[in-house]
């Protein structure tokens, strides 16, 4: 039996983004594979966090250049972003919670790079005048993050249906992020 690396964090992801205090042995299970291949692979949890971190950067990466948030207007931008994100939303939410990623002298640049496109995104939208001046980039930037943590959570435990992860976000945030129209 061939050892599917990608399958193998994605099912972990899966578990953990619904118990994130789950053992190696059960994200093993979850897997189809055993307790040792899993170690041989991964040599505990801090390796196994740190490879679901890295896929979670590549694929918020590949989403953001999906969305091709410099064309048209920032609102689309915005709706093509969480649409391309949705796929990896609950490995995003299982990331976001675990603060030992943002901790300490160790955290990855992938992170800050990710952080910088995201708050260039809503910045050039503040310059053109459709999202609001007196909201910082940065905070646009967290409430993003947030949105999409607790919308793949909701999905998950069934309280909200899939089809309306991404309206439900992006109609929330750009309720509060949108410049509105002086008369």
């Amino acid at each position: 039996m061939t050892f599917d690396r990608e399958q193998v964090l994605r099912s972990a992801a899966a578990l953990l983004s619904r118990r994130s205090t789950a053992t190696m042995d059960e994200v093993a299970r979850a897997a189809g594979i055993g307790r040792a291949t899993l170690h041989r692979h991964f040599a505990g949890r801090d390796a196994l966090v740190g490879a679901l971190e890295e896929l979670g950067i590549q694929e918020f990466d590949a989403a953001l250049d999906a969305a091709a948030l410099d064309e048209g207007r920032a609102e689309d931008g915005l709706r093509r972003l969480v649409a391309a994100l949705e796929p990896s939303a609950g490995l995003l939410s299982f990331l976001v919670a675990e603060n030992q990623l943002f901790e300490g002298d160790q955290v990855n640049e992938g992170w800050d790079r990710l952080d910088a496109r995201i708050a260039a995104f809503f910045r050039h939208g503040q310059e053109r005048g459709e999202f609001r001046i007196d909201l910082t980039p940065a905070w646009l930037a967290e409430a993003l993050y947030a949105l999409i943590a607790s919308g793949a959570w909701t999905v998950q435990t069934g309280r909200v249906a899939r089809r309306d992860f991404s309206y439900m976000i992006t109609e929330l945030l750009l309720g509060g992020a949108r410049r509105s129209v002086e008369k």
